[in-house]
């Protein structure tokens, strides 16, 4: 008669063959991800090495170590390097450049910035004016100088432009495709009757396609 004792032995010995093939294929699972990972960083490290160090660019060669692994020191910023100091426009700034444009004129920027606001590059200071004229193309308002008074009224004969025919975008007067923009300048700005030609002209389009760039909600802060 078999007793209750060999019966849980010889369930035991059943189980075992089970328990260990579980445990086996357990373990094979866990470390699979880790040999793709594995396989995956050491074609990256190859990589590094065939493309990263460049011969012709000496200050490459500590770029990664000698088994394509990055070398953190390389990245991080020398020793008594200063922090950049975050900028940020205000009305001191706005003013800053309004004086600038007092005594240079639109489209010297480069000599606004550094008499007035070295932290502004002239194409930042550029954008700017932009928004402060009111006027997407500045072009035609190049060696213009004026006061306050004089951008603030600038600023809104441009505006009601752009207003009246739907030309007004990003706080700035752009051109339209019937031209009726250019139109309106030509009119309320007669001494630019033979410049807007000219302009478009050497832009080899309409008067949009002369600008470099349009101001657009990250350059344009609020004043």
């Amino acid at each position: 008669m078999t007793t209750a004792v060999q019966e849980d032995n010889t369930m035991d010995q059943a189980m075992q063959p089970q328990e260990q093939q579980q445990q086996s294929e357990l373990a094979e699972a866990t470390t699979k991800p880790e040999r793709v990972f594995d396989a995956r960083q050491q074609r990256i490290n190859e990589i590094r090495l065939k493309f990263c160090v460049r011969d012709e660019f000496p200050i490459t060669k500590n770029m990664i170590h000698p088994d394509g692994t990055l070398n953190q020191d390389y990245f991080r910023p020398p020793k008594g390097a200063k922090a950049e100091v975050a900028r940020k426009w205000t009305e001191k700034e706005r003013e800053l450049l309004i004086r600038g444009i007092e005594k240079y004129g639109i489209g010297h920027f480069r000599e606004i910035s550094d008499e007035f606001l070295p932290a502004w590059s002239g194409n930042d200071l550029r954008v700017k004016s932009i928004r402060l004229m009111g006027r997407q193309n500045l072009q035609l308002y190049k060696d213009w100088k004026g006061n306050e008074q004089d951008i603030a009224r600038e600023f809104e004969l441009n505006k009601a432009i752009g207003l009246k025919y739907g030309a007004w975008k990003g706080g700035c007067l752009v051109a339209d495709d019937d031209g009726l923009v250019a139109k309106a300048i030509e009119e309320q700005w007669p001494n630019t009757a033979g410049k807007i030609s000219t302009v478009v002209a050497s832009a080899g389009g309409s008067e949009e396609n002369s600008v470099v760039s349009t101001p657009n909600d990250e350059d344009i802060e609020m004043e």
